[in-house]
């Protein structure tokens, strides 16, 4: 199964039609190239703001409020662009409004058929607390489609193993992660968190990231990171854990993916740390004992 994840560099479109259109032309590379999942960076609804006025385009909380108008008409280019393309999309991430002003950050996944299902994301950056009107989610899922079964972990998620871990043991082999970060130390945290959980739970890890700047959005200002696919560092599997990565102005990334040898390499596995999980919480040393010297 080949899988392809962005490196989108952020526009600015003047109206939806615009952005539309980029989407489906970005789409249409990756399923020309063969891709049967294709995953979008998180934020990604907010270069929409690109074409509110500009008072609203420079306040978080107004673009929020406008960004609603929206909603529909994102649910149904997604969806559409699913079905043409026969491809699983994971439309990077919207700032949705759940009543009483709350917004959660909501990745949208499309299955071929035009149906769709989300996961939001559950933990929250310093940004997004200090904005003062996102929430984080209430709910972590696995998705299955023809056979495989995924979770999306958005950006900051990825940083913290029980989710991931919960999802990897309901059966998920592919975790998808739609990322967004402006700093270089961001960067690294979102990739080291995608590697340790392709470690820790012997599966794939998919990273979508947002790129370039957009000075005149409040959250989407500078972007930094490169898109990659990632597996356990094992017998059979690249030694760094990179099986794809994209470089200067490459849009997507993209890798076949193997679950049948995935599962395969635990028989000669140098480490499984996937089988040994449990082990860290025998009784015997879940808990440090403090030795005065």
């Amino acid at each position: 199964m080949k899988v392809a994840v962005a490196k989108y560099a952020v526009g600015a479109p003047d109206r939806f039609d615009a952005f539309a259109q980029r989407q489906s032309d970005l789409l249409r590379v990756a399923a020309a190239e063969g891709a049967s999942i294709a995953v979008l960076p998180e934020y990604l609804a907010l270069e929409l703001g690109a074409g509110f006025e500009p008072d609203v385009r420079a306040d978080l909380h107004a673009s929020l409020a406008a960004l609603q108008r929206h909603h529909a008409d994102w649910l149904s280019l997604f969806g559409g662009l699913a079905r043409d393309t026969g491809m699983t999309v994971v439309a990077g991430s919207f700032l949705l409004d759940t009543g009483g002003g709350r917004y959660r950050n909501r990745a949208y996944v499309f299955a071929p058929d035009g149906r769709h299902d989300w996961q939001d994301k559950l933990q929250l950056t310093g940004f997004e607390h200090k904005a003062g009107v996102i929430e984080g989610g209430d709910a972590l899922k696995v998705f299955e489609a023809g056979g495989l079964r995924f979770g999306i972990s958005i950006c900051y998620d990825a940083e913290f193993p029980l989710p991931v871990r919960a999802q990897c043991e309901a059966g998920a082999r592919l975790i998808l992660v739609p990322s967004c970060t402006d700093t270089a130390a961001g960067a690294t945290r979102v990739r080291v968190g995608c590697l340790a959980r392709a470690l820790e739970n012997r599966c794939f890890v998919a990273q979508a990231v947002t790129a370039g700047e957009a000075a005149w959005s409040p959250a989407l200002d500078v972007n930094t990171g490169e898109a990659a696919l990632y597996a356990p560092m094992d017998v059979g599997l690249p030694d760094d854990g990179v099986l794809a990565v994209t470089k200067g102005k490459q849009a997507w990334a993209m890798a076949e993916l193997d679950f049948e040898a995935l599962e395969a390499s635990r028989a000669v596995a140098q480490v499984a740390n996937d089988r040994d999980w449990p082990g860290q919480g025998a009784p015997h040393i879940a808990h440090a004992h403090v030795v005065r010297l």
